[in-house]
């Protein structure tokens, strides 16, 4: 009886005891719960599978976003949300437009033009390269008073485009368009009968009309006829007002694409714009090359190592490279999975159209996979035109980064990831033609974001993009007058209408978007706008949020002044 009774008192006291268990392993599990919550995620260079990993969980759709651990982080919307930005178009925008018509005292080129005194250009690099340097020729050639001959494309670079000038562009207006500034001619004359050749040289990079005058000059007068080559950012940033509006006649009027890569540039504008009312443009660097070049880790492991440790090989003069550094500086692409989760953040919804113009991305689908998740309406020219419509420029690297120039102007918004010079022209000119949306992101704000992302709500995160994208959105005087390349940031050729006159009819701002212009200028006055703005500095660190130095960025991908052309082939891979 005893033993029974004492088995029951036992019984009693551990069954009063289960709650209390109970409870404690309750707090447990909460207390552990949050500590795996609030627990740093690995960066990229700790997480070999970094990349393999945010694309397998991305692939399922875009409700749920992950880290590179692979555990959910916070819910990515469907919607962009209910935003005080216009994230189509520039609030302001309607009281700008370009204006780069010659002043009264511009004398014409019949005047200033000496006889025998020939301007060659042998160009580098892909399209949007070449694109500068045949502007900026124009320019010298005024600047020495000389003829210039149709500049040369250059046809053996790595992107083996064996196009000439007539076959891109359209060289007849090109000569008529400019025969008040500056003579053209097509070929360099005979001398004697005979085939003359000229001297060759090369000036340093931003040479000013000075350098122009005390390098080349003494040269053109003694040898008749010169041919500068490597032309490509050889021209000063800053010069004479009169000289940098003859740079944006040359760039936004004069230099207009062939009858055939217009038709097809608008069968490709037309076919977006059929299937929705707005669409993205993305121009997105993301090849080998390119990431080599720039010395960015993207946590591939020893594979990423060695694949693009063996392209960097190409430039001898490139030092080691510090990837932790270079991204925390921003000087590293956002991956498209980042681009697309900035595009979400700033209210681009799922339901959005993007025309994406890439060349071959580095993990190819593995690596688009978060991008197309968020935004499954994604296009390139590929996929909405034939095969047979492409042939005639499939052949062609500098045709077809053509087309893809075309569908990126006309966008009724455009991103970038890079500091490229297709994302330098294509800004440059969008802030001409009516500061159009366009985006670069603030990568150095963004990256320290990007690895914290885990560790907060998605509101909180897109509250955090929307702050630090401000200044970097294509907006009025977000980049103070000579900031940048002349070419980005075309100030000189930028003015503003009154309050007045910003309520009329408008339409001349987009005289020549179509490619299509007449022999009229666009300008309404003569006024240059150079009021400093102060940017801003959206974390109070002293920081001003500025894109520094060459490029779209706080510092830059490619900074390529320091490095010696005749020792690498860098020129190539910094077109488009």
């Amino acid at each position: 009886m005893a033993f029974h009774r004492r088995r029951y008192h036992y019984y009693n006291r551990l069954r009063s005891l289960v709650p209390l268990i109970s409870a404690v392993s309750g707090i447990l599990l909460i207390l552990f719960g949050l500590l795996s919550f609030l627990a740093p995620s690995p960066t990229d260079s700790d997480n070999p599978g970094y990349l393999r990993r945010q694309v397998l969980k991305l692939g399922n759709g875009d409700d749920d976003a992950d880290n590179s651990t692979g555990e959910p982080v916070s819910r990515v919307p469907r919607g962009g949300g209910r935003l005080n930005l216009d994230i189509w178009r520039s609030r302001n925008s309607k009281f700008y437009y370009g204006c780069s018509n010659a002043s009264k005292n511009f004398a014409h080129a019949s005047v200033v033009t000496k006889p025998n005194r020939y301007l060659l250009i042998a160009t580098s690099g892909g399209l949007n390269q070449q694109r500068t340097g045949i502007t900026d020729a124009v320019v010298a050639a005024r600047i020495l008073n000389a003829t210039l001959v149709v500049p040369k494309l250059d046809q053996k670079s790595f992107w083996k485009d064996t196009s000439d000038f007539s076959e891109i562009f359209d060289v007849d207006w090109f000569i008529s368009f400019l025969s008040n500034d500056v003579k053209i001619i097509k070929t360099l004359p005979k001398r004697g009968g005979k085939t003359w050749t000229p001297h060759t040289m090369r000036v340093p990079r931003k040479c000013s009309d000075r350098c122009y005058q005390n390098r080349v000059l003494p040269v053109l007068l003694k040898r008749h006829a010169v041919q500068l080559n490597k032309f490509d950012y050889r021209l000063a940033n800053k010069l004479d007002t009169q000289l940098q509006k003859l740079r944006c006649r040359v760039n936004f009027h004069a230099l207009k694409f062939t009858d055939p890569i217009i038709e097809m540039g608008k069968k490709l504008v037309q076919r977006m714009t059929m299937k929705s009312k707005h669409y993205i443009a993305l121009h997105l660097r993301f090849e080998p090359d390119m990431l080599a070049f720039s010395g960015c880790y993207y946590g591939g492991g020893d594979k990423e190592r060695k694949e693009l440790g063996a392209i960097r090989k190409r430039w001898k003069t490139l030092h080691t490279s510090n990837p932790d550094k270079e991204r925390r500086h921003g000087k590293c692409p956002l991956t498209p999975k980042e681009v697309g989760l900035m595009l979400r953040a700033l209210g681009y919804g799922s339901d959005a159209h993007i025309y994406v113009a890439s060349g071959e991305v580095y993990g190819r689908e593995m690596t688009l996979a978060p991008l197309k998740a968020l935004f499954p309406n994604f296009y390139t020219k590929e996929t909405i035109a034939s095969k047979e419509e492409l042939e005639p420029f499939s052949s062609f690297s500098s045709r077809m980064a053509a087309l893809d120039f075309i569908v990126c102007d006309e966008s009724d918004v455009f991103v970038t990831n890079n500091n490229g010079n297709m994302a330098r022209m294509l800004a440059g000119r969008r802030r001409y033609f009516g500061h159009r949306r366009t985006i670069r992101p603030n990568a150095k704000k963004l990256y320290r974001l990007f690895l914290n992302q885990a560790n907060m709500t998605w509101e909180a995160f897109a509250s955090k993009v929307r702050t630090f994208q401000r200044g970097f959105m294509g907006d009025p005087k977000e980049v103070r007058p000579g900031r940048g390349e002349f070419h980005e940031n075309p100030h000189t050729c930028i003015c503003e209408y009154s309050e007045a006159e910003a309520k009329k009819d408008l339409g001349i701002r987009k005289y020549g978007k179509g490619y299509s212009a007449t022999g009229e200028d666009v300008a309404m006055d003569d006024q240059n706008v150079d009021n400093e703005l102060e940017m801003p500095d959206p974390d109070n660190d002293g920081d001003q949020d500025v894109p520094e130095g060459n490029g779209l960025f706080n510092g830059t991908v490619f900074d390529y002044d320091g490095i010696s052309s005749e020792e690498t082939d860098l020129d190539e891979i910094l077109s488009d």
